[in-house]
C-alpha cells in the first residue's frame, strides 16, 4: 500500500465557511478526532490573525499528537520588508509548531494587480520567508496559490514560483486550485508538467467551486502528487474545499493508497458525524460513503437486487466505512422490506406470522392518515415495538400547554411551554421559555425528563420540517411534521400527523425521546454502534 499525506485544513479553510464558528474548545476536540484516524497534517489556523487561534496554539501545546503534526498557517513576507519585520511571518515562529503553511501568489495576475508588486519582487517574497522560517528551525510547506489559473496565463512564470520555493527548501510544495473552476483534464495534465520540473513533493489543493474537487484532487493524484489537502467534510468558504472523507475512502479502498489508519476507515461515518456535531453543522444525507443516504434503497427491484447481492448496487459494503444499508419504507418498496426491518426487531418473525400483517395493517392505517415513514424511521421502528408488545412505556405526558405572549409596545413575542409528566407514578412539572411555541415544548419536555434520565442532554434538534397535506382544506388543514434529532453519534428522525401544528410536533417530540431511550436501553435501534464499539476496541 503506497503511503499518501493528508493535510486536513477544517480547522482553517473550514472556518471560513459560512455559518461555521469554532471555539478553542470546539478546535482542539477535532484536532483529536482526526489525530486518532491519523490524519498525518492538522492545519489548525493563523497565529497572526486572532487571539482565539493566539489561544489554541498555547494550548495545544499541551497535547500529545504521536499521529499527526500540526501546522501553523501564514502568507510570505509582505513587499518590501524584511522577513524578521514582518509581524505575521513572526507570529508562524511563535506558534510552535514543527512544520507551517505559507501561501504565496503564482499567478502574476494577482502579483500586479492585486498585491501591487512586481514579478521579481514576489518571487523574493517567497524565497526569502522560505529560508527565514527554515532558518529558525521549520518545516515548510508551500502554497502555490491560484496555481492552474496562472498557469493557464503564465505557465513560465508560475512554474518558476515553485521552482524559488523549492530552492529556498520547502518540503512540499502544493498546487492550490483556489478558485475551484479547473476540470478533472486541466489538473491531471498540469499537474504532470510540474512533476516534470519539480524533484520533491508535490501536493494538491482544490475548491469545489465547479463541484469538480474530489475528482480534481484524485487526478492529481494520478499524475504524481503525494499529498492532499482538503476539508474532512467539505465545508470552507464559498462552495467549500475537497471533502476529504470522500477523498480518502476513494484512495484508501479503491486505488491503494495508505491515507489514514487501516484499522481507523471503518469508523469514517462516526468521525464524519463527530465532527459535524462539534461545528453544529447538520451532516448533508446525500453526502458519498458518510452520508445517512449513501446505502439507501427506495425501489423495488433495486431493494431485490440487493437482497440477492449488495454489489447490485452498492460500489463497496457500507460496513467498511461504519456506515449501513438502508432499505427505505415506501409505496415502490413492498412487503420484503418491510419484513426485512421487522425482523432487525424480531427475528423470529416470517412473512407469515400474524404479527406481520397485523404491523403491515397498521401502517396502511396511519399512511391513509397523513404519516410517510420513508424519512421517519425511528417512528416507524416505535410503531412495530408497540404493535409486537415490546413497547416500555418510560414516562406519561399528562398536560401541555403552550402559549405565545405579544408584547406590543417593542413587538417582541414570549413563548411558553408548561408540561405535566409521570415518570415512576412520580409527577413533575415545568416550565420552559423558548424561540417560538414548538421549541419551547421541546425545552420543557427534555427538562422535565433529563432528572429521571440523564443521557437526555446529549440529545440537539438538527431540522425541523412542516408540510401542508390538504391544501384545499386551508387553515383547517392536516400538517405533516419531521423532527430530526443527534446524539453526536446517531442521527433519527421521527413523524407527527394532526390539523394541529404544535399537537404534531408534539407527536414527533415525544417519539424522538422515547426512540433515544429505546436506544440507550437495548441498543437495537443503534444504527452505528456496533461500529463504535469496534473502534473503541481498536484503541484500547
Amino acid at each position: 500500500m503506497k503511503n499518501l499525506e493528508i493535510l486536513d485544513s477544517t480547522l482553517r479553510d473550514g472556518a471560513q465557511a459560512s455559518g461555521i464558528s469554532f471555539t478553542v474548545s470546539d478546535k482542539l476536540k477535532i484536532v483529536k478526532t482526526l489525530h486518532e484516524m491519523g490524519i498525518k497534517y492538522i492545519e489548525a489556523g493563523n497565529p497572526g490573525s486572532n487571539p482565539k487561534d493566539l489561544e489554541f496554539f498555547e494550548r495545544i501545546k499541551e497535547l500529545k499528537l504521536p499521529n499527526s503534526e500540526i501546522v501553523a498557517f501564514g502568507s510570505t513576507r509582505k513587499k518590501d520588508i524584511k522577513p524578521e519585520e514582518d509581524a505575521n511571518v513572526k507570529s508562524l515562529i511563535g506558534a510552535g509548531t514543527k512544520y507551517v503553511t505559507i501561501f504565496g501568489k503564482a499567478w502574476d495576475f494577482h502579483v500586479t494587480d492585486i498585491i501591487r508588486t512586481s514579478l521579481e519582487e514576489n518571487l523574493k517574497m517567497i524565497e526569502d520567508t522560505t529560508k527565514y522560517l527554515i532558518e529558525n528551525g521549520k518545516k515548510v510547506l508551500f502554497d502555490a496559490e491560484h496555481f492552474f489559473d496562472g498557469y493557464k496565463a503564465n505557465p513560465e512564470y508560475s512554474i518558476e514560483v515553485l521552482k524559488v520555493a523549492e530552492k529556498a527548501g520547502a518540503e512540499c510544495i502544493v498546487l492550490c486550485d483556489t478558485n475551484g473552476g479547473m476540470f478533472p483534464s486541466e489538473i491531471y495534465e498540469i499537474t504532470k508538467k510540474v512533476k516534470e520540473a519539480i524533484k520533491i513533493s508535490i501536493g494538491i489543493h482544490c475548491h469545489d467551486d465547479n463541484g469538480m474537487s474530489t475528482a480534481n484532487s484524485i487526478m492529481a493524484i494520478e499524475a504524481g502528487a503525494d499529498h492532499v489537502q482538503g476539508t474532512f467534510i467539505g465545508y470552507g468558504e464559498r462552495c467549500g474545499n475537497a471533502n476529504l472523507s470522500t477523498v480518502i475512502p476513494n484512495l484508501q479502498l479503491k486505488k491503494g493508497y495508505k491515507c489514514i489508519l487501516e484499522d481507523k476507515i471503518v469508523g469514517l461515518t462516526y468521525y464524519a458525524r463527530q465532527i459535524a456535531e462539534i461545528s453544529n453543522v447538520v451532516l448533508k444525507d446525500e453526502l458519498p460513503y458518510v452520508g445517512n443516504n449513501a446505502f439507501a434503497h427506495k425501489a423495488g427491484m433495486h431493494i431485490d437486487a440487493v437482497n440477492k447481492n449488495p454489489q447490485a448496487f452498492e460500489h463497496i459494503n457500507p460496513e467498511k466505512i461504519g456506515n449501513e444499508r438502508r432499505l427505505l419504507i415506501s409505496e415502490v418498496a413492498g412487503r420484503s422490506v418491510i419484513l426485512q426491518k421487522i425482523q432487525k426487531i424480531n427475528a423470529n418473525l416470517t412473512k407469515d406470522s400474524k404479527e406481520v400483517q397485523e404491523i403491515i395493517d397498521k401502517l396502511k392505517e396511519l399512511e391513509h392518515e397523513g404519516y410517510q415513514f420513508e424519512g421517519a424511521e425511528a417512528s416507524f421502528e416505535i410503531v412495530v415495538v408497540k404493535q409486537l408488545g415490546m413497547y416500555k412505556k418510560y414516562f406519561d405526558v399528562k398536560k401541555i400547554n403552550v402559549m405565545n405572549e405579544y408584547l406590543t409596545q417593542n413587538e417582541k413575542q414570549k413563548s411558553e411551554a408548561v408540561v405535566k409528566i409521570s415518570v415512576n407514578h412520580k409527577d413533575i412539572i415545568v416550565a420552559a421559555e423558548g424561540d417560538g411555541l414548538v421549541n419551547a415544548l421541546d425545552l420543557a419536555l427534555r427538562k422535565s425528563l433529563e432528572q429521571f434520565y440523564p443521557k437526555l442532554k446529549e440529545i440537539k434538534l438538527t431540522d425541523y420540517k412542516v408540510r401542508i397535506l390538504d391544501l384545499e382544506k386551508t387553515t383547517a388543514a392536516k400538517v405533516r411534521v419531521l423532527i430530526e434529532f443527534t446524539d453526536g453519534k446517531n442521527v433519527w428522525t421521527t413523524i407527527g400527523v394532526s390539523h394541529d401544528i404544535i399537537d404534531a410536533s408534539k407527536i414527533a417530540l415525544i417519539d424522538s425521546i422515547e426512540y433515544k431511550l429505546m436506544m440507550d436501553q437495548n441498543g437495537i435501534f443503534n444504527t452505528i454502534g456496533k461500529f463504535i464499539k469496534k473502534i473503541m476496541r481498536m484503541d484500547s
